[in-house]
């Protein structure tokens, strides 16, 4: 496995979402830090969404869209029938919501060592992968 980490969909939405300057500035960070990291299908198909239709101010769609495009440069898993086993597997295994399944699994066969989210226990490590919470820290204000 290398050190590149794969991001979650929260931390690009906190990064366009100025309803929290704080979890904005601090997502802004974790993407700038370098290293070559890696995504999901399913990552721009729910940053998409969120950013549209449930944030207190959505974006345009045509804005949304040209960002989509752009995460398209990062490494990005394809979700496909074997991910998707993989990630039933992951959520029956360690009582995982199917969707943060879905995503640890992309990071396993992605290779990569940490998953960066804030929807998972904060050092918690599965197979090897360790989930990093950037927001840790700071008061959840939504």
């Amino acid at each position: 496995m290398t050190d590149r980490p794969f991001i979650d969909t929260n931390v690009f939405v906190y990064a366009v979402d100025k309803a929290d300057p704080a979890k904005q500035e601090r997502a802004h960070e974790v993407l700038r830090s370098g290293g070559k990291i890696v995504i999901s299908t399913q990552v721009l198909n729910e940053f998409y969404v969120i950013v549209t239709r449930k944030l207190a101010k959505p974006l345009p769609s045509q804005d949304a869209a040209a960002i989509v495009a752009s995460m398209s440069a990062y490494i990005c898993v394809s979700v496909d029938a074997t991910l998707v086993s993989n990630a039933i597997r992951d959520g029956q295994r360690w009582q995982l919501s199917h969707w943060d399944a879905l995503m640890l699994a992309a990071a396993r066969q992605s290779a990569c060592t940490r998953l960066v989210t804030e929807d998972l226990a904060d050092g918690a490590v599965y197979d090897g992968v360790t989930v990093e919470n950037p927001f840790r820290d700071l008061t959840y204000r939504r």
